[in-house]
Formats: structure tokens, C-alpha cells, sequence
């Protein structure tokens, strides 16, 4: 197995979040989570410190004006959906976990080596795709550095 990628167990949590319909390069990330993260305060939903997002659409199959991803983050409660802001849970699951600590530019290498080593080691994908992201981006030598964990829901074939 690559020092990067792991296969973890998930337990269900609760999320709140608000969908983004338009090309995955252009998502305004701050605005979305400044909204939800306000939301969750007002409705004392005891938020977590992870935010994600959850890409719906294959960027492959799905033209870039339809492509959907869910801005989210964990809350501590069960509550329902307000206005703009949807609350769900996610089940409990198994993910491939690739640690993406590098420029926003690399992204593509990392999502290619976590779908080889996922078929390379007799798994399939189940379910969306997920970034969870663990810190902020910080600026080393002019390029933005991205910290999150690339996840794959598998299952074995």
C-alpha cells in the first residue's frame, strides 16, 4: 500500500451544507463555508472543524456548467434544512484516503494515483467522491499548497 493512501473505516455524521452547480475550478469555497459556518453558529448545530465537499458529477461525463458539488460541513446535532443551508447524514462507509498535501495544480496526479492504486487493489468506487480538509492553504514559494484527504468510497470487487 503507498504511504499516502489508506483505507478507512467512516462513521455516520451529520453534515449541513449548500449546494454549488458550475465548473469544480471555480467554486467560491470561502463564501460557502463563512455562510455555513454562520448558519451552524445561529442554529447552535455545534459545528465541526472539517469542512468538505462532496462532488456529485464526473467531471468526465458531466458537462461543466452541470457539474454539482455539496460545500459542507459536520454538525454535532440533527436538525433540519433552513433556507438555503440542506442537513443530511452521511452513512458510514469505507474510504481510500490519499493524503493531498501540494499545489492546487497537482490535484489531477492524485486523484489519477488513488484511482489506480483503488483498482490495482480489487476495490470500486460506491459513492461521491470527497475532499475533507484537514487546514488551511498556505503559500510556500508563489504556489497555493492544498492540505486535504482525497476520499473514495470503496468496497471490495
Amino acid at each position: 500500500m503507498s504511504a499516502k493512501i489508506k483505507i478507512k473505516h467512516r462513521k455516520s455524521g451529520n453534515i449541513a451544507y449548500m449546494e454549488h452547480k458550475g465548473p469544480y475550478d471555480s467554486i467560491p469555497f470561502d463564501k460557502y463555508y463563512t455562510d455555513l459556518y454562520s448558519w451552524a453558529k445561529e442554529n447552535k448545530a455545534r459545528p465541526g472543524f472539517k469542512p468538505m465537499a462532496i462532488y456529485m458529477s464526473n467531471p468526465n461525463e458531466t458537462p461543466k456548467d452541470e457539474l454539482v458539488t455539496l460545500i459542507a460541513i459536520p454538525i454535532g446535532i440533527t436538525i433540519e434544512s433552513k433556507g438555503d443551508v440542506k442537513t443530511k447524514n452521511l452513512p458510514e462507509m469505507d474510504v481510500a484516503v490519499f493524503k493531498h498535501a501540494a499545489p492546487a495544480e497537482e490535484y489531477e496526479n492524485s486523484y489519477t494515483d488513488l484511482a489506480k492504486w483503488i483498482e490495482d487493489n480489487g476495490f470500486e468506487v460506491t459513492d461521491p467522491l470527497m475532499e475533507i480538509y484537514g487546514k488551511k492553504p498556505k503559500v510556500k514559494n508563489g504556489k497555493t499548497i492544498i492540505f486535504s484527504d482525497i476520499q473514495f468510497p470503496v468496497k471490495k470487487k
